[in-house]
């Protein structure tokens, strides 16, 4: 192999795919950086068998080759040199040479022919999405994937439900649910699980331009999302998720109507003295016209006020400030509605107008 290529093109595909390399393997391979040069395409790709990501840029093919490299070394020499062309050439050994300007590396490759590809997704089922959309959507609800050790695989990745003309993202950890959803074009459901660390991934890598879109395709045990010059695939997570809607749309006994600012900025100094566990929770009274807020413990306590319209009956209640907090904070809307019960009834937050986005959050038994 032997191509020239732009430092800037070059640090780019480096950084897109490295999200993709192995950390922990007893595979050396996975640990590497597939570099290949065919067809006047210059490919990046890494593999760590959960995620694939591959990664194309303009280049100057001499010669056509393929060769793994050290995803750490290749990237910290990459990053390093002068803002120059990149010569990348390699010998039939697999050493690589790599050169720009006055500087000069030469270190030792691996057989392209032993790298894994990664997964060839061909399926009928796809979607066009906008990619700020879809980063947005997953940024306001993976706050709610649950962790790795709690016992139900399933919950640590987040559902992309598509049915009856609407896309949900929706995650759960068993003492919330976040949701987000937003209409879409075609007429046809699908429900994929997709692990959080995937998503976390491809949310750093999506465009922030709201024209910008990508093509989904899926299977039944993988999913592909096609940005163009780069293609992210990932593994699906297997078993049955919860039925979120039977919880997000429940009947209540007090709807609340406040300024989300002053809810969130109100919990976040209670929760100074609050210790965010089962022990100190943020107690809410509600009444006709305010919610006091109030935390108390060892540490001290606080007090707040909060205006609001109350439709219903008053009540108190107390839940863990922290995932109220992560809720209010992916919300954009100047006002939002909060959904009470009874004191041990899980509450739901969503918009006052458009029902775009929605969160259930178990609370806490006073003392």
């Amino acid at each position: 192999m032997n191509i020239l290529c732009s430092k800037t093109l070059l640090i780019k595909s480096v950084n897109t795919v490295i999200r993709a390399v192995s950390q922990k393997t007893t595979m050396p391979v996975l640990q590497c950086i597939l570099l290949e040069a065919k067809d006047d395409v210059f490919t990046l790709t890494a593999n760590d068998l959960d995620i694939g990501i591959r990664s194309t840029s303009e280049a100057t093919i001499r010669k056509p080759g393929k060769v793994a490299v050290n995803a750490k070394i290749f990237s910290e020499i990459i990053r390093r040199l002068p803002d120059e062309e990149v010569l990348i050439e390699t010998d039939n050994q697999d050493n690589i040479l790599i050169q720009s300007g006055n500087s000069k590396f030469n270190i030792p490759g691996q057989s392209g022919e032993d790298f894994p590809p990664i997964q060839d997704v061909q399926s009928d089922n796809q979607m066009v999405l906008p990619q700020n959309e879809f980063r947005l959507m997953v940024q306001k609800t993976i706050f709610s994937i649950a962790q790795e050790d709690a016992g139900r695989p399933v919950l640590t990745g987040e559902l992309i439900d598509i049915h009856d003309g609407f896309l949900h993202v929706v995650a759960v950890d068993g003492f919330r649910i976040s949701m987000q959803k937003t209409e879409i074009s075609g007429n046809r459901n699908f429900k994929m699980t997709v692990p959080g660390k995937s998503l976390n991934e491809l949310t750093k890598i999506l465009s922030q331009d709201d024209a910008d879109s990508m093509n989904v395709k899926f299977t039944g045990h993988h999913i592909l999302f096609d940005l163009g010059d780069t293609v992210f695939v990932s593994r699906l997570l297997e078993g049955d998720f919860l039925n979120y809607e039977s919880k997000l749309y429940m009947d209540a006994t007090a709807r609340v109507l406040v300024r989300t600012k002053d809810l969130l900025d109100s919990i976040d100094r209670a929760a100074l003295i609050s210790k965010e566990n089962k022990k100190s929770p943020v107690r809410f009274d509600i009444r006709q016209d305010k919610m006091i807020i109030t935390s108390n413990n060892e540490a001290g306590s606080a007090y707040e006020e909060v205006p609001l319209q109350l439709d219903g009956e008053g009540l108190v209640t107390a839940f863990n400030p922290r995932y109220f907090m992560e809720a209010l904070r992916a919300v954009d809307d100047e006002n939002v509605v909060v959904q009470f019960t009874s004191s041990l009834s899980p509450c739901i937050i969503h918009g006052e107008k458009a029902d775009t986005f929605r969160y259930f959050i178990l609370p806490i038994r006073l003392n």
